[in-house]
């Protein structure tokens, strides 16, 4: 296996995301301009040394079971790269933990595209190449996407936070399997742009498309003190829904890709969902109730993937206008939608 040499040093900036957007649950995902940043050095002290500061950081561990670096060693074994016996790990989190910004993705894709940025030093070194300090590496998101969205177990938040943007990613294996139902019978929930490479997630074929946004399309972001963990959001999910049910949230996952690519005048019925915010309003009522006055008023309000956080669609001209009303209680963001996700440049 390669080696990485003693001396080598990287950093990775990411960017923060929102999944599900309504009606698009566990397929559309999208990047929020909040980014934590991961700093790797190679030493020639054997052991592992993590610091971590920011969001979270009085919660994870410091040992080898840190999310950032199981997903960066698992890259390098991927990559035929050895894991450097000498690390030292510094991330600063500015993404809020446990609040439905997509916190552990932004932590897996960080950890598998610094295996890639090592990977590439590890190649230069062994071409007699001497690097740049502050240069761009040139490394592969389509693998970063494929094995990202494998670990995170599901792509929505893990493609925007390595593409940027707005991203839809679905399975080719669906392709393979059918559902025999009534007409009011009940179905499974689980069951033009860039398109990214197909990927095994979970055992099932993926592709992600990057979707060309609207130039005038923001988001804002309300986010809670209060925390909730992903696996809690998801067990209050129901294991099937009504057809009707899931034939209105297609049509309206459909009219999201219009609304955010052409037509924001649409984003209010664009964003509605049937499938998932209901069924978990009882492990987020305020937000519920948030997003219930915010629609009320004409904006595109949704959960932020699993909760509490509220996400906002809007354009540019009418983000002053969206507020909470309890200034108090939420934290208002206007992070904006980076064109571009994960990035790794030599220290």
């Amino acid at each position: 296996m390669r080696e990485v040499p003693v001396g080598t040093a990287i950093r990775v900036r990411t960017p923060a995301s929102s999944a599900n957007l309504g009606p698009g649950f566990d397929s559309i995902g999208l990047a929020l301009g909040v980014w934590d940043e991961l700093s790797v050095t190679v030493v020639a002290e054997p052991g592992l040394r993590i610091e971590v500061s920011g969001s979270g950081a009085d919660g994870v561990p410091r040992d080898e079971s840190h999310l950032v670096y199981r997903s960066m060693a698992r890259g390098l074994r991927e990559l035929g790269v050895s894991v450097p016996a000498g690390l030292v790990l510094e991330a600063t989190n500015a993404v809020p933990h446990g609040r439905g910004m997509g916190s552990s993705a932004t932590a897996i894709v960080s950890g598998v595209a610094a295996a890639q940025g090592l990977s590439v030093c590890a190649q230069a070194a062994g071409d007699g190449l001497a690097g740049v300090p502050g240069e761009v590496l040139d490394i592969d998101l389509d693998a970063v996407n494929s094995l990202a969205s494998e670990l995170e177990g599901h792509p929505d938040n893990a493609s925007a936070t390595v593409y940027g943007g707005m991203t839809l990613s679905w399975s080719e294996l669906d392709d393979l399997t059918s559902v025999s139902v009534g007409s009011t019978g009940p179905v499974s929930p689980r069951g033009a742009g860039e398109v990214g490479q197909a990927g095994e997630v979970g055992g099932r074929q993926t592709v992600t498309v990057r979707l060309p946004l609207h130039p005038d399309l923001t988001a804002v972001v309300f986010v809670p003190e209060a925390t909730l963990a992903t696996h809690t959001a998801r067990a209050l999910l129901p294991e099937r829904v009504l057809l009707r049910d899931a034939a209105r949230n297609s049509a309206r996952a459909a009219l999201l890709v219009e609304a955010a690519t052409r037509s924001p005048g649409l984003l209010v019925p664009a964003t509605r969902d049937w499938l998932h915010q209901e069924a978990r309003r009882p492990s987020y009522a305020a937000s519920m109730d948030l997003v219930d006055r915010l629609r009320a008023q004409g904006h595109a309000a949704m959960i932020s993937g699993a909760g509490p956080s509220v996400l906002v669609l809007t354009t540019t001209e009418r983000v002053a206008g969206v507020r909470s009303g309890a200034d108090a209680v939420w934290r208002r963001l206007v992070p904006g939608i980076p064109e571009r996700g994960v990035t790794v440049r030599r220290r």
